[in-house]
Formats: C-alpha cells, structure tokens, sequence
C-alpha cells in the first residue's frame, strides 16, 4: 500500500501502500508513456513475434529475435533498481532487479549461440507478460481487481475483529484501509496496488504453464490450483502487513534502530517495512517454492523452461524430472508430445552443440502491501 503526501498525513494517517508495481518509476517517461512500461511492452512483444515465427519454423529469426528481446527486458529491470531501493527500500527486489540484466545477457548470448532450448523460457516470459502488462496498464481491469482484492482484505480483517472500513487511497482506488490514527499504535495505514493482488505470480505460472505442450486437462487443474492457492495466500500477507503496520506489531527498539539508521525510513514505518519488506516478501519465496511443487506434481512438464532457468544461473545440466523421481512422462502424454516437447528444448546429443504492494508515491502517510 503506497504512502499518502505529507500534506494529507495530518488529516489521514501515514499510509503505505501493501504491494510495489513497475507501473510508475521515479520521473523517466518515454514520451508520455513510463519508461518501464515502454521497456516491458517492447520486450513482450518481442517474445510474442518470436514465439510465432518458431510455431512457424523459422527458428533461427525467433532465437536472434528472442535474443534481443532478452536485452531489452533487462533494461527494463535495470530501470526499476532506483524505485525498489530509493521508494520500496526492499533489499531482496533490489538485488534481483540488478541481477536481472546479467542474467537476461547471457541468457541472450546462449540463444545467440544456438541454444534453441531457451525459446520455451522465452515463451513462457511472453504469456507471463500477456498476462500482467494488461492488468497493470488497462484501467478498468486495474481498478477491478485492485479494489476487489481491497474488499476481500478488509473482509480478513473483519474475521480478525478490525473493521476499519475503505475509502480511497492515494492511488484514486477504494483500497485504503480507514484506520483512525488518533487511535492506532504508528498513525499509519495501508492501501492495495496492482502488486498486492498477486497477478505477479499468478501470471510467472500462468506464463510457465501455458507454454507447455501437456494435455488441457492437466494444465486446467495444475492453474487452477497455483491461482487458488496464490490467491489464499496474497490475500493472508494483505491482511498481515495491514493490520501490522497501524498495530505497530514490530515496533520494537532494535528493529526501529535498524530501519531507521540503515535504510533511512521514518521510526513510525517500522512496523510496515519489517511485515513487508522481511517477512512477507521472504515467506513469498518459499510460497512459491512451494506453488511450484505442487504444479509439478500435476504437470512435470514445467520442469523443462525450470531446467533452463538453472542452466543460465549454474552452466550446469539438470534433469529435474529424475531428481525428483519423475523421470517418466505422465501416461495420458503421447510419444509424439514428448517427441514435440523435445524439440522445443532444441536438445542434441551432439557434442558440439552450445548450449524475477509500494507506489512509489512517498511515505508520508500510507503504503501499498507490495508484493
């Protein structure tokens, strides 16, 4: 939930949003449009034009094509370093946003080079970003789900005996959470953003699953469940760092002096960063550890773009499928699907083949759950 001004904290509370989106980021536009939001579209469609021309044989064109794709989209995280540790101050977003354009150069160099298994990664990044940059930037579909996932919170917070009510937050959406903050332990109170809704990672494993070549029915089943449980769990981080953060939960001295000294945030914020930034962002990542767990089971297939995700961060060759004892395919899968799923991969035995809830709107009142 995103800070409200400081010139509507007296009257309001402090209000800090529950999720961090790249919607908005500091003042760099391309035109009229962020630069962010220009960077993510350019490279989504990059992947969709490439994604086509492999469906359509023309594989060399989709990998040098998918290739420049990649650059560009770790430009586009390279651009968000600033707002996640100037506005979100959120160390874990922070070091994967640097991360993220190394790691998309080399991933650009081995399609270069021949590797044609990364055109099923870089598939899954095209459906992943038809799913998302919609919903970030079409606003009637933004301001649904932000204020759908706004009512269901306050509804959480209802079976916990608060019932603070809704009014609009600083983003123009019925999402704020209406604390009094004569009456709460900081003053502060959150509101909902686009990142708290959790289409983030609803959209990584609707990106990972449709990519796939698997029966529908398994597909069906194993997105229903990562949706479901996605869903569960985001609206039970919105009501934990909504309640945390007026209730002042970790308003104790050695957090205060920490989030105060080394990451220069106000002493009344503590309570927000700790149930955001630490604990509800660390908790996600073994959420989706283990979301991914449970897809697997229903749908192995997703190993195969997980495989190339652990070839670009080791330079090492894994069968997961044999690690964790699934080394055969599903019965209800064909030796012609496994034949096609193969050569997506682009896999040889030849030996000489080469083979990712805070508006940045400042802190002076309310913030966004980020994600």
């Amino acid at each position: 939930m995103p800070a409200l001004p400081a010139t509507t904290a007296a009257s309001t509370g402090v209000v800090d949003p529950v999720a961090t989106g790249p919607a908005t980021l500091l003042a760099l536009t391309a035109g009229s449009v962020p630069l962010a939001d220009s960077l993510a579209w350019i490279a989504i469609g990059a992947f969709v034009v490439a994604m086509v021309l492999k469906w359509r044989g023309a594989v060399g064109p989709a990998r040098y094509l998918a290739a420049g794709a990649w650059v560009v989209f770790g430009l586009f995280w390279l651009t968000m370093v600033p707002h996640y540790y100037l506005e979100v101050k959120s160390p874990i977003e922070t070091l994967l946003a640097l991360a993220a354009l190394p790691l998309c150069a080399y991933t650009s160099y081995l399609l270069v080079r021949g590797r044609e298994s990364l055109l099923l990664l870089s598939n899954a990044v095209a459906f992943m970003g038809l799913i998302y940059l919609p919903v970030e930037t079409v606003p009637v579909v933004r301001t649904w789900l932000i204020e759908t996932t706004a009512s269901q919170t306050h509804f959480g917070m209802e079976l916990l005996g608060h019932s603070p009510g809704l009014t609009e937050g600083n983003n123009g959406y019925v999402s704020k959470f209406a604390f009094d903050p004569d009456e709460t332990v900081t003053g502060r109170t959150t509101y909902i953003i686009t990142a708290c809704t959790g289409i983030g990672s609803m959209a990584i494993f609707g990106g990972l699953i449709a990519a796939v070549k698997a029966p529908l029915k398994r597909k069906t089943v194993a997105f229903a469940l990562a949706i479901g449980v996605i869903w569960f769990l985001n609206l039970v981080r919105n009501v934990f760092i909504g309640l945390a953060s007026p209730w002042g939960w970790f308003q104790q001295d050695v957090l205060v002096s920490v989030v105060t000294e080394f990451m220069g945030a106000p002493a009344d914020r503590t309570s927000y960063i700790v149930a955001h930034n630490f604990i509800a962002q660390s908790l996600s990542i073994v959420a989706l550890l283990g979301i991914t767990y449970l897809v697997v089971r229903i749908l192995p297939e997703v190993l195969e773009p997980l495989e190339e995700v652990l070839y670009i961060l080791t330079g090492t060759e894994y069968d997961l499928a044999d690690a964790l004892g699934k080394a055969e395919r599903p019965a209800d899968s064909s030796a012609a699907t496994a034949s096609d799923a193969a050569s997506d991969t682009g896999r040889s035995a030849a030996p000489d083949v080469t083979d990712p809830d805070i508006d940045p709107e400042s802190a002076s009142g309310s913030e966004p759950n980020d994600d």
